[in-house]
């Protein structure tokens, strides 16, 4: 049966698992909805392109599925640009799907025409491309999917001409899901498993690229000692005695890598903004276990480069640990004290904030998914928030944008329906995306806001006046943000002691309406 291929294109994704669209309608990218309740599918209407490109990050990560944004011509995909570079940075699978002039080599001045669209997407995502057919499209959208489940997921952009969108196409065939991607390089296995046995101060640094993998049972097996960086906390319980925590951006953490003599990093790029230092500082052999090519000829120069999943890595390196576990030479009371150590200078840097944030953590459910934005309230808490679980803190750590928060909690309310999400920003960074407030009344989310307010763009400043520069424009006008919460139809409130907060927090995850949580000064 042929159909317009706008409305293949939704019943092709339906077929593939996918449930929610995020995005805008327009005359431009309108084909694309035509099929979306033939589809079964279910769009979150979003206020802003870049908050829908959010909401699909969001949801990504708290599913596990890919996110789909749905996007008009010219300023729609330019709007999403900003959470697909942020999705790319995270390595979270979206794919932003959006309409294109039919020409544009000769004709000018037309409705959101821009000089080059399918370069621009190809500027945040893994690949952009257009569909001029429906074979085109179909074949986009196979290779799409198959690249999210075999190699390192990240966003792709697939632009259709609004033409073919209305054009005839027949229906698609459907293939055999792709499997894993599962590579087993056993003579290296058995080689780094050897090297484990012979340490006598093996250390792990597990990162995100672990999650939804139990690494702990090989570093427990292993006696190893164990950081984890920002997006691998909770993969590690914190009752370990051996595990460091997730401070490898202390610059004293260099002195403790330089006591291992052999450091296995799985599934981390041990990046700029995971160590904040251009190298590890370790003077061992470096094991680097990782998906992604790239990551593994960086210049860390690691001694041996395995590309495999960290689940299959884990899995084939047990069978070489059955019996006894190793006995390392780690001193527990020596990694408790630097831990210590590091989690007080991180405390020293945000005054006043970690009462904040250890009354949140004491009420909130440990199967709370948070999402948090560009604020002092996360930096600090991503050093002394004791993750229970992997993969329930999210932050837009790699691009750094603001305005990520609400929208990505959004998503993650609409993937886990009957489960707690909180969304975290500071007062400058919720005004990015606030708008959205609107699409969290109109779903009904019992999502709690918490807006840290500090009158000012305060980690701004301490930067300035480090770096001895007068502080300029860091101060700006906040709304009242209570009455703007209940102006969208949500719920406020404004704390003023730490039992108050909770009691806040409390209610708000019982609420049918999204609440604002406004905190100032706290007693």
């Amino acid at each position: 049966m042929e159909r317009p291929t706008g409305v293949q294109i939704s019943r092709f994704l339906k077929s593939r698992g996918v449930q929610y669209i995020f995005g805008i309608p327009g005359v431009h990218n309108q084909e694309l909805y035509r099929g979306i309740d033939e589809a079964g599918l279910t769009h979150i209407l979003a206020r802003h392109e870049q908050g829908a490109g959010f909401m699909a990050d969001g949801y990504a990560r708290a599913s596990g599925k890919p996110g789909i944004v749905y996007v008009i011509t010219g300023p729609g995909l330019c709007n999403v640009l900003t959470a697909l570079g942020q999705s790319y940075s995270d390595s979270i699978p979206i794919l932003a799907i959006s309409s294109c002039l039919d020409e544009t080599a000769y004709i000018r001045g037309q409705l959101h025409q821009m000089l080059d669209q399918e370069s621009a997407g190809r500027s945040v995502c893994e690949w952009s491309e257009t569909a001029q057919n429906y074979k085109a499209a179909y074949g986009l959208l196979e290779r799409a999917f198959t690249e999210f489940c075999d190699k390192r997921p990240r966003p792709k952009h697939i632009q259709v001409p609004i033409q073919v969108l209305e054009e005839q196409a027949p229906d698609f065939e459907v293939f055999q899901q792709s499997k894993a991607f599962i590579s087993n390089n056993e003579n290296e296995i058995s080689k780094v498993a050897k090297l484990i046995k012979c340490s006598k101060k093996p250390l792990f640094i597990v990162g995100g690229g672990a999650k939804d993998t139990d690494v702990f049972k090989l570093i427990k097996k292993t006696g190893a000692a164990s950081f984890t960086s920002f997006t691998g906390r909770g993969l590690i319980p914190s009752t370990y005695p051996l595990f460091m925590g997730s401070s490898l951006a202390r610059p004293d953490t260099v002195n403790v890598l330089s006591q291992s003599d052999l450091i296995v990093v799985l599934g981390s790029e041990l990046a700029e903004v995971d160590i904040w230092r251009y190298n590890l500082g370790h003077k061992c052999t470096l094991v680097r276990v990782d998906t992604d090519p790239e990551v593994l000829s960086d210049h860390h120069k690691s001694d041996i480069k395995i590309n495999m999943k960290v689940e299959d890595f884990i899995n084939a390196s047990m069978e070489h640990f059955d019996g006894q576990d190793n006995k390392g030479k780690w001193d527990p009371k020596f990694v408790s004290k630097k831990r210590k150590e590091w989690i007080l200078q991180a405390t020293q840097e945000f005054p006043g904030v970690s009462k904040i944030i250890h009354a949140v953590e004491e009420i909130v459910p440990q199967d709370t998914i948070i999402y948090s934005d560009m604020t002092q309230f996360a930096y600090l808490a991503k050093e002394i928030w004791d993750m229970k679980k992997p993969n329930h803190w999210h932050h837009p750590y790699g691009f750094g944008t603001l305005g990520y928060a609400l929208p990505a909690a959004i998503g993650g309310c609409v993937a886990r329906p009957e489960m707690p999400t909180i969304a975290i920003a500071g007062d400058y960074g919720f005004q990015y995306t606030m708008q959205e407030l609107g699409t969290a009344v109109e779903l009904q989310l019992s999502l709690p806001i918490l807006i840290w307010d500090n009158q000012k763009l305060k980690a701004i400043e301490d930067s300035m006046i480090a770096a001895q520069i007068a502080p300029n424009s860091v101060q700006a006008l906040n709304p009242d943000f209570c009455k703007l919460a209940e102006s969208y139809g949500a719920k406020s409130r404004k704390p003023v002691s730490l039992k108050e907060l909770q009691n806040d927090i409390t209610e708000a995850f019982k609420a049918d309406i999204p609440t604002v949580i406004h905190i100032t000064e706290i007693a």
